[in-house]
């Protein structure tokens, strides 16, 4: 990879305005209370109320209601917010921007350097830094990711973000780096937080080989002869991960739970769920933060269309792997990252999670972004005036398209302003969720209002009754 080029005075500018625009984005998230599953992560967690001995921080609980159970990294992060703030909302959402934040600024580094490898600097050149600030504007401020970082205990998903793409910026910075061992242990190191974080860390081994092969090197042979030393550490992360899932409840609570959902009922329902990702990634709309009543696909009906859809884009990535490897490369990271939750092994109490597309929503901002560039490329000339229009017209389509998607996700943050807005907000959109009734009920009924309670949670009655 040949070095970048020195940034201007200009784009130097550019991490404040990622930093901008997270922050009226979310600015309006830091009141939100504590919902759900924050009550067993941190209300009742007995880990996090103290750092020392780390030891005692590091280990989770363990019970299956948990969602920081065998996540080490993610708890410790909580005992952190709990010493500089006890139970005060305000510093765990501070802290869950702070890492989206800080994961916007690697895309962009990632992103940039990657327009300015030797496969692809000829074409991007000098429009590399402002290519990659338009993926990562797209990727901080969208509606979808609303979920991860306004939801507090959705951390894990912030966290595993912020290290998969830290792993994946140290390997590229190692490249090109006087000093590349010191980067190759920085994204070893990276690596093992991320799988202390969350299971999908397990896709970025592959993903980092990957990359190599797409836009570093000639060949997979090439790229362990180069940097065998990286792989194998990256690698070694998976050990933690097994370790930590054989201590954790969670694969027991999935074969437990399971039973009576297939994993090809799981799979073939998958399909029409990364659809519907696809189309929050496009329209955000409608935005819900529980899918309890996702139905389970079991009919051809339901079956065929949206797997010949999946079938097809997965073809689609396969075949750019082979034949246009940059495009066959975003596939890859949107299916890869997608694959431990969303395709043969059932996780029956979320059958569909938004936060999933927290990473792989990074790959639809880069295909749209580079998409858009080509098209304007292609219907204005390169001509010198034309290049100026082309500039100026993508330029305000940016603009545009950013202020309405976080002012969107400003509206989107406001559904968490109490208990009782989030979970009416889901009941509003679907009305069959039984876990969102019994929620709304279970509020009013710790305001006091045992009719209004009961009023609540009587629908989700009648609605079990139907389904069984």
């Amino acid at each position: 990879m040949a070095p970048p080029v020195r940034a201007t005075r200009t784009q130097r500018l550019i991490p404040f305005v990622l930093l901008g625009a997270g922050l009226y984005a979310f600015h309006n998230s830091f009141y939100g209370p504590f919902i759900f599953d924050d009550r067993y992560s941190i209300l009742v967690n007995p880990t996090i109320r103290r750092l020392w001995p780390p030891w005692t921080a590091l280990s989770p609980p363990s019970t299956v209601a948990c969602p920081v159970a065998g996540r080490p990294i993610v708890n410790l992060s909580l005992a952190v917010n709990y010493a500089l703030g006890g139970l005060d909302v305000r510093g765990y959402h501070a802290f869950n921007l702070a890492i989206h934040l800080l994961s916007a600024l690697l895309l962009f580094g990632v992103v940039r350097r990657t327009l300015l490898s030797s496969s692809l600097r000829g074409r991007y050149g000098d429009q590399a830094p402002w290519l990659a600030m338009a993926v990562a504007l797209l990727w901080t401020v969208h509606p979808l990711q609303t979920e991860s970082v306004t939801y507090v205990i959705q951390r894990t998903e912030l966290l595993v973000g912020l290290f998969f793409l830290l792993t994946l910026y140290c390997a590229i910075r190692g490249v090109d780096s006087v000093r590349p061992h010191a980067w190759y242990a920085a994204a070893v190191v990276a690596c093992a937080l991320g799988a202390g974080s969350k299971e999908v860390m397990v896709a970025a081994p592959l993903l980092v080989l990957l990359y190599d092969r797409v836009f570093l090197s000639r060949s997979l042979r090439d790229a362990f002869r180069r940097r065998g030393g990286l792989y194998a550490g990256l690698a070694a992360s998976w050990l933690i991960l097994f370790g930590l899932l054989l201590a954790s409840p969670r694969p027991r609570a999935v074969a437990f739970g399971s039973q009576g959902l297939r994993a090809w009922d799981y799979a073939a329902t998958e399909c029409s769920v990364i659809l519907h990702y696809l189309q929050l990634a496009l329209w955000p709309h409608p935005l819900v933060v529980d899918y309890d009543d996702w139905p389970i696909a079991t009919t051809p009906a339901t079956v065929l269309l949206p797997a010949a859809a999946m079938l097809s884009l997965l073809g689609a990535a396969i075949w750019g792997l082979r034949r246009r490897p940059p495009l066959g490369f975003l596939g890859a990271w949107f299916f890869l990252i997608l694959a431990p939750t969303s395709s043969f092994v059932p996780v029956p109490t979320e059958i569909a999670a938004e936060r999933r597309m927290y990473l792989p929503l990074a790959a639809t901002c880069v295909l749209a972004i580079m998409g858009g560039e080509a098209a304007l490329r292609h219907l204005l000339l390169r001509e010198r005036p034309h290049d100026t229009l082309r500039r100026y017209l993508g330029g305000g389509l940016l603009v545009a398209t950013v202020a309405v998607l976080a002012q969107v996700t400003v509206r989107r943050n406001d559904d968490y302003r109490s208990t009782f807005a989030i979970w009416n907000d889901v009941v509003s959109k679907r009305p069959n969720n039984v876990r969102a009734r019994l929620n709304l009920g279970d509020y009013f009924f710790r305001q006091g209002q045992i009719a209004e309670a009961r009023r609540r949670r009587m629908p989700s009655v009648t609605i079990r009754r139907r389904s069984a």
